[in-house]
């Protein structure tokens, strides 16, 4: 039965990734516009009506904004945190979504739909209560770590072991710096222990968890303002090569995309 993973759209806009447990079918985020998902899922073979659920890191638009169509459109059960569904209420679309489809989860507390075991596990993020996500089927660990303020032992501890990671490398401290369009607010917030993983912290993450097994990594979440791919791969590939690891030899580091489906990945 297969495992399989693709990180539909992953970015600053916005947030959609997709899980294949068996005969379970499940997105992580659905942070785009119903439409925008729908055609993701259609371009990698899926059909958005055979989707089981939908598990929500945290509040933010870039990472909710399709979720109550997609759950009242298909019936879809969503899953989040009491204080996320408590911060969802007054986002837009959120307040329709069907009583019988809402459910609640707490950080550390593990759970299944359906073939999927899912383990949450609590992010440093400036939202409610933000999570990401381990998932297990088949004796496999997926791991899903976006918006991330700073490296910690608890969320490297979560990672420690998976098949393969989806990790965030949202900017370079240079180029955020240089910013003409960012206010200095917003780079603060990037910046601070509850914002976004730098690139340089993301190499540091990379080489810890590859010392801990883990040897295949997504880097995701880029902003398109403040980092590019090139700059992404080349900063953690650096930190792999000074630890002694052979990018793309001994670890394999790919990358999701703002605007179009990393591919479909299997297990």
């Amino acid at each position: 039965m297969p495992f399989c993973f693709c990180p539909l759209r992953s970015g600053s806009s916005g947030n959609a990734l997709f899980v294949q447990a068996g005969n379970t079918r499940v997105l992580v985020d659905a942070g785009l516009s119903g439409r925008t998902v729908e055609q993701a899922l259609t371009e990698v073979g899926v059909s958005p009506d055979s989707l089981n659920a939908i598990l929500v890191s945290h509040e933010h638009a870039d990472h909710i904004r399709g979720v109550g169509v997609l759950s009242r459109r298909y019936n879809l059960p969503v899953y989040a945190t009491e204080k996320t569904w408590l911060a969802m209420e007054t986002c837009q679309g959120m307040a329709g979504i069907a009583l019988r489809d809402r459910r609640v989860l707490g950080a550390g507390q593990d759970f299944y739909v359906r073939d999927l075991a899912v383990s949450p596990f609590s992010i440093p993020h400036d939202a409610a209560d933000p999570v990401g996500y381990s998932l297990h089927f088949g004796g496999r660990k997926l791991c899903v770590a976006t918006d991330l303020g700073h490296l910690s032992l608890s969320w490297l501890t979560a990672l420690s072991g998976a098949n393969l990671a989806l990790l965030e490398a949202n900017h370079d401290p240079g180029l955020l710096d240089r910013s003409v369009r960012y206010p200095a607010y917003l780079k603060r917030r990037i910046l601070s222990r509850n914002g976004h993983l730098s690139n340089e912290d993301c190499g540091t993450a990379v080489v810890r968890l590859a010392k801990r097994g883990t040897r295949h990594f997504i880097l995701g979440h880029l902003s398109a303002e403040t980092n590019t791919p090139a700059l992404a791969s080349q900063t953690v590939s650096a930190a792999l090569s000074a630890a002694g690891l052979k990018p793309q030899e001994d670890v394999l580091v790919d990358l999701a995309h703002r605007d179009r489906n990393a591919g479909l990945y299997t297990l």
